[in-house]
């Protein structure tokens, strides 16, 4: 069984948490992770003036996401950068075209869930994973989110993310702070979790 993670990265964060949130799909027998960007909406000189493009050329290997491979995946996980405490422009624009998939009910029942990355420890985290939870539940998906079973969103020994609505990560205001192994562990869990489930609802 297929399922879709659907992510947007401009630095690689949120790729690196896509890409353990796949190691975690792939942990359940008979599921398979699929890693797909949505389209670019910067113009290629924009984004090599933000330092970006060394990222997203790391990045080009990973196919952009089709309409059609929403609708055939067993369960889709979101992840995206916060702007502003949302959800980041490329995101929502790619959002925002899936209005005929939502007239035929297309996700309805589908597992889901989202991640996401700041630049600071209250940078808009939960805002950002709360706004892009309100979409999948137009679709009519079944939100899952991230459980106090993965205890290592508990953690005050040092800095990081994490909250019950999804898995994320803090960059530092200039980007130079990856994922931690506490951030990745909490994506691969996250992974794992909607990847169980949505076994379960499909069994």
């Amino acid at each position: 069984m297929n399922v879709l993670i659907v992510y947007y990265s401009l630095y690689g964060h949120i790729a690196a948490m896509a890409q353990a949130v796949a190691e975690g799909v792939n942990q359940v027998p008979g599921m398979v992770a699929t890693l797909r960007r949505v389209p670019e909406t910067l113009p290629e000189d924009v984004i090599e003036k933000m330092g970006a493009k060394q990222a997203q050329k790391a990045q080009s290997h990973v196919p952009v996401c089709t309409l059609e491979e929403l609708e055939s995946a067993e369960a889709i996980i979101f992840g995206t950068p916060t702007r502003f405490g949302n959800m980041c422009g490329q995101m929502r624009q790619f959002l925002d075209s899936t209005g005929q998939i939502w007239n035929r009910g297309g996700l309805v029942g589908k597992p889901g869930g989202v991640f996401c990355s700041t630049a600071t420890q209250h940078g808009g985290q939960e805002t950002t994973l709360m706004s892009s939870i309100q979409t999948l539940l137009h679709h009519g998906m079944v939100v899952v989110g991230l459980p106090y079973a993965f205890a290592g969103q508990m953690r005050v020994d040092e800095i990081t993310g994490g909250s019950p609505y999804g898995a994320t990560t803090i960059a530092s205001g200039d980007g130079s702070r990856m994922p931690s192994e506490n951030e990745l562990d909490a994506a691969r869990f996250q992974g794992k979790h909607i990847a169980t489930i949505t076994q379960k609802l499909r069994s």
